[in-house]
């Protein structure tokens, strides 16, 4: 490794250069002529020295080096994301002399100042060789030295014009270089070089020149790359093979081992294509390009409230479980977690990187469909209202519901199957569909659409449009907006913004929810047992410490959310696709949750649990009448004595509740074909009585009938055994 070079390294190049064979020959028959040559120019020059020009040192160019590409840092000052800010140059982070290969420094001083050690700015031998082919008209040839060419880079006024530099700069010029000699090192005048060389077209200094063509650090340039790179110098936007011809001839001065028709391969691949500058962090770049325009020029950086290990972390583990299931049709994702008390976004993870199917959206900002994640404010309007209480009891059973098409929608539950009567608790834990909806015509659509903005949810229609089917999350929301709102309820009720940028102004939180009704609902989302008859007791959404969450899938298995939170902070994982495709069989439980759960462990904790608020009574309900009760927790005022075992209805004549006669029913575009079910449902159960529709008999009315509509008109019979009509209804689907 370079950074561990000592010295000697500098004295093994200064004496691999000092033997390398001259061609003497024509040297020694022109010493004399050189050597005089020599001291007639220093008597020529010798003005020009007598005046002093303002001498940056070596610290104040290296702290005034201006790089294109600024830095977003995390809380703690480490690098998330590189981001190029400067659009006329490719200027990367200065390189240390000590970090510099050796054979790049060994073929850059052959290629461009052979006796770069020996003199002290200017090349004397080399000013009188270059007088000499002028006085003979054997063309020009160049005497600047390294020393030379920097003075050119420090101080504008020496950089050449069109027709090149007028006499009075070159003397500047001579005079500029001298005097770095005396106050800079050999070392450091050779560092501050490399880093301000233009190689090839916008790339400037070495750092930008070895990542842009070679893809990697200075310090790992091997030969061949240092005698392609010292041949650029020179001739920067020269074709490649003229590039290789040079590079060749280096090699031949340095007795090198690289082949020639390596470095002509090497040359061609490298130049005849774009050079490319690989981010060396890249961990939030859906975002990079939104904060260019916040970056502080005079710092080339930005400071977020991100956490570098955190954020590497969940990509990895969202990435991991994204492989996992892309056989099933997934390939992009998600991951947002939020400090509960402040609002610090930690986690922003707005897409799936090389895995995702559009590298450059946004995840996090998009807008999807809900799915069941809005349950909760659902029931939580409703506990607030004291509509109902967690011990309520709610019928989970088939339904049909108007679509406002005069065709009818039949929700199902997570395993196609229904409950009987449960609680509201049991409902909301186990994201059962047809109490949701229930609960949600209890509270009212515009209610609930009016909570959801106040929860900061955005671009959301009127209650009408969405209807009740809003419970089961037909609106388009982002995930940004999902992780806020699950944050008010483990904020005790209270709304307050997000921000992974310190803001300029705070804005005032607002009450949502009670803090009485949010300590129930996450007390009902944490609650293993009652998520119990959807998921399983050991199912996958327990963590080892106290959390509380929800998933969601929206229609055809598009989008799939766990958004849950701990005491201290409240995360959320999308996953899907961005081009809208169905997942294949993908739930929430084996799509999002997986992810979240694996983070949310990761995440600290606080052990004991929060308080029970005052206005919380807790006691214990009995289940139907029987023995076995369990403490609830009830809004003061709302608890009953007990609840009592439901009384069976009265037996009814035989009658068609559903459908009625001479409805119309019409099929709703935006619904698969095979949840549009009618359910056919008599007054009286029993096996003994009978469908008949159009004449053919369909199933007994022992139970709800579920039958999927076709286009025509109908006659509907109920029969007994002895094919005896109890009632008739006609309808028609359109």
């Amino acid at each position: 490794m370079f950074l561990n070079r000592d010295i000697s390294t500098t004295l093994n190049v200064r004496k691999s250069i000092q033997t390398i064979p001259e061609r003497s020959r024509r040297e020694r028959k022109l010493a004399f002529f050189k050597t005089s040559m020599k001291f007639l120019l220093i008597a020529f020059f010798f003005p020009c020295f007598l005046y002093s020009s303002d001498i940056p040192t070596f610290e104040e160019v290296k702290q005034s080096y201006h790089k294109s590409d600024a830095v977003i840092l995390d809380h703690k000052g480490r690098i998330l994301q590189e981001l190029r800010v400067e659009n006329e140059f490719r200027r990367l982070d200065w390189i240390p002399y000590m970090e510099l290969s050796a054979t790049l420094l060994k073929s850059v001083i052959i290629a461009e100042d052979k006796r770069f050690y020996k003199h002290s700015g200017v090349d004397w031998i080399a000013v009188g060789e270059g007088v000499f082919r002028l006085l003979t008209f054997r063309g020009k040839r160049g005497a600047s030295t390294i020393t030379m060419q920097l003075a050119s880079y420090l101080e504008p006024s020496l950089k050449p014009q069109k027709g090149g530099r007028t006499v009075f700069q070159k003397f500047s010029q001579i005079r500029y270089a001298k005097q770095l000699e005396e106050k800079w090192k050999k070392e450091e005048i050779l560092e501050a070089y490399l880093n301000h060389i233009t190689y090839r077209g916008e790339l400037i200094g070495i750092d930008a020149a070895s990542r842009g063509l070679f893809g990697k650090s200075p310090h790992g340039l091997n030969e061949a790359e240092s005698l392609v790179l010292a041949s650029l110098i020179k001739v920067p936007s020269q074709k490649p093979k003229r590039i290789a011809k040079r590079a060749c001839h280096l090699a031949t001065i340095l007795n090198s081992y690289v082949d020639c028709d390596e470095l002509k391969v090497l040359t061609e691949n490298v130049l005849s294509r774009p050079y490319f500058v690989a981010y060396r962090y890249n961990l939030i770049p859906q975002i990079a390009t939104k904060l260019k325009s916040k970056i502080q020029k005079d710092s080339m950086s930005l400071t977020t409230t991100l956490d570098r290990d955190l954020q590497a972390f969940a990509t990895e583990v969202l990435n991991k479980h994204l492989l996992e299931i892309r056989g099933q049709n997934v390939r992009d994702g998600a991951v947002l977690i939020v400090e509960n008390k402040t609002g610090k976004v930690l986690v922003y993870i707005a897409g799936s990187g090389e895995l995702s199917s559009a590298k450059e959206m946004d995840a996090i900002r998009a807008r999807r469909q809900a799915g069941s994640t809005l349950k909760p404010f659902v029931y939580g309007l409703a506990f607030e209202n004291r509509l109902l209480t967690p011990a309520s009891l709610l019928k989970d059973e088939p339904v049909n519901i108007s679509v406002g098409t005069g065709m009818v929608y039949s929700p199902s539950n997570y395993q196609d199957n229904f409950h009987g009567i449960i609680s509201a608790r049991v409902a909301l834990a186990s994201s059962l569909n047809v109490p949701a909806v229930k609960v949600a015509k209890l509270v009212g659509e515009e209610k609930i659409v009016n909570t959801l903005m106040e929860l900061g949810f955005k671009k959301l229609k009127d209650g009408e449009y969405y209807g009740l089917s809003i419970a089961l999350g037909s609106p388009d929301i982002t995930l940004w907006e999902l992780v806020n709102a699950y944050r008010t309820f483990a904020n005790k009720g209270v709304y307050g913004e997000m921000y992974y940028l310190k803001p300029q102004t705070s804005k005032p939180k607002r009450r949502v929810f009670s803090q009485e009704v949010s300590y129930i609902i996450s007390d009902i989302l944490s609650d293993r047992e009652s998520r119990s008859p959807t998921f399983g007791l050991e199912n996958p959404l327990s963590t080892k410490t106290w959390s509380a969450v929800k998933t969601g899938t929206s229609k055809d298995m598009r989008d799939n959310w766990c958004i849950g939170y701990n005491r201290l902070y409240t995360v959320g994982v999308w996953v899907g696709n961005f081009s809208g495709e169905p997942m294949w069989n993908v739930s929430g439980i084996t799509g999002a949750a997986p992810t979240w759960v694996e983070v949310v462990s990761k995440l600290p904790n606080k052990l004991e649990n929060d308080a029970i608020p005052h206005g919380i009574v807790v006691q214990k309900v009995e289940k139907g009448g029987k023995s076995f009760s369990k403490k609830e927790l009830f809004l003061k005022g709302t608890e009953p004595n007990k609840i009592t075992k439901k009384v069976k209805p009265a037996k009814h004549p035989p009658k068609i509740i559903y459908p009625v006669e001479g409805e119309i029913l019409a099929f709703d575009p935006d619904i698969p074909i095979t949840s549009q079910k009618a359910f056919l449902k008599s007054q009286t159960k029993s096996q003994n009585l009978y469908w008949i529709l159009n004449g053919k008999k369909i199933g007994t009315a022992s139970d709800l009938l579920p039958w999927t509509p076709q286009i025509g008109k109908y006659e509907l019979l109920l029969v007994d055994t002895n094919q005896k009509i109890l009632d008739k209804v006609h309808f028609e689907v359109r």
